[in-house]
């Protein structure tokens, strides 16, 4: 759909329902009303067999997680809008397929035509774009379907293939318990940048065996420095309590069910033993990433999952003590990816300059905030920090919104959109971690 092109009337009725809601915030109302249609207008392609094809924006390939968040807030329309529905659909059998294919790859083409990171030594394939495994790429999608039948009731998603990806999964995070013992992948890239390889012949860092699944890389990419990387273990949590769900309640297998309690169950209490670290100004708090051999990385990124992003994933509430002693940290120059500018402070990145704050992570905040107050002031500051395009961006300078990264990034754009949602009332389908 091209950004001309009409909207569907559910979609044009909802942003003249929240622009009417923000008749007091006519720059908000406005800024929605691009941002909420961006990635149906720019990202997304109805094919032939029935599934949908998502670009995550400028770069022309489907990230499992990416795609997943674009779509999300469109499920505050698909319960009323059979179209929409049927396009969420086509997402979730589009992922189911890709996890099929290589449950370790975190980028897909289109059709199997070679393109992306052909040259990496892993083990590639003409329809994967990049083989870079994150854990949070398989949580997204199982997400994604679980948030669909909970906003529709539909379960036609929940076909041979979903069972078949779901036990994937389920068989992929358990062999990755123990990552140094029996895993076959490896990942390198060559004449890069280290957070764009994995060390030890491709391996990763050493890990001691802590009951939480390892990932090779982070939501945003970049690998991981310890192989136990604690916000996504989280989100992993949460995504088992849905499959384990799914499985009784929809699927009727009671066997997939049980299993995924059961490794539920033992990456939760991998956490609670491996990942807390006491700090000395804000007490105990999560570890970002921590390799069970006594080495933690004390800080938080951007991308989601996140540390901030906890209660927004469904692991824990916003009022949860530890989660509010790691929020504290999060959102201070403790935090080494916290960054106070002239014009803006929040968290960015190693993925993009020093200095520079992404909008995701302002969205996040605003999302996790139980202090209405701190949401009025983070809605400000994305007002005035979208260099006059009343869309989002990746990354911005704290000391000048004009200087950015990716003027096309349509996470971004969805992840405001949810903000603004929330903000008006509308809200999306969630659910905690325990079925």
């Amino acid at each position: 759909m091209s950004e001309t092109a009409a909207l569907p009337d559910s979609m044009q009725d909802l942003i003249a329902e929240v622009s009417g809601a923000l008749a007091h915030r006519p720059k908000l109302a406005r800024m929605f009303a691009r941002c909420f249609p961006n990635t149906l207008q720019t990202t997304i392609t109805r094919l032939s067999d029935g599934t949908t094809f998502v670009i995550t924006g400028d770069i022309p390939a489907m990230w499992l997680r990416d795609s997943a968040a674009q779509v999300r807030p469109y499920l505050a329309l698909a319960a009323a809008d059979a179209q929409i529905a049927d396009l969420l659909e086509g997402v979730v059998r589009r992922q189911m397929r890709y996890i099929l294919h290589d449950p370790y790859a975190n980028a897909f083409n289109e059709a199997p035509n070679g393109r992306g990171h052909q040259s990496d030594q892993t083990e590639m394939s003409a329809l994967v774009w990049e083989r870079k495994y994150e854990v949070d790429s398989l949580c997204y999608s199982v997400q994604l379907a679980y948030l669909l039948w909970q906003a529709t009731g539909r379960t036609s998603h929940f076909d041979q293939t979903f069972r078949d990806a779901a036990q994937a999964i389920v068989q992929l995070w358990r062999r990755e318990q123990r990552h140094h013992d029996g895993s076959p992948y490896r990942f390198e890239r060559a004449n890069t940048i280290p957070i764009d390889t994995l060390s030890h012949g491709g391996q990763g860092s050493p890990v001691a065996e802590t009951g939480m699944t390892w990932s090779g890389f982070r939501p945003s990419d970049d690998s991981c420095t310890y192989g136990y990387l604690v916000p996504a273990n989280m989100f992993a949590v949460v995504a088992l309590g849905y499959l384990a769900q799914i499985a009784a309640q929809a699927l009727g297998e009671p066997a997939l069910a049980a299993e995924s309690r059961q490794l539920r169950d033992a990456i939760d209490a991998g956490i609670q033993t491996y990942a807390k670290v006491e700090h000395p100004r804000h007490g105990t708090i999560y570890a970002y990433e921590t390799d069970g051999r006594g080495n933690y990385n004390l800080m938080d990124d951007a991308n989601v999952p996140s540390l901030l992003s906890l209660p927004y994933l469904g692991y824990c509430a916003k009022d949860d003590p530890v989660y509010l002693n790691t929020r504290a940290f999060v959102l201070s120059t403790d935090n080494p990816y916290f960054f106070r500018g002239a014009v803006a402070e929040g968290i960015g990145s190693p993925h993009t300059p020093k200095g520079y704050i992404w909008h995701i992570a302002l969205a996040m905040q605003g999302l996790t905030a139980a202090d209405p107050a701190e949401r009025e002031r983070i809605l400000g500051l994305l007002e005035r920090t979208d260099a006059g395009a009343e869309l989002m961006h990746e990354g911005f300078s704290a000391d000048d919104p004009s200087k950015f990264t990716r003027p096309w990034f349509a996470w971004a754009n969805s992840l405001f959109s949810e903000l603004v949602l929330e903000y008006c009332g509308y809200h999306l389908p969630r659910a905690s971690a325990s079925p």
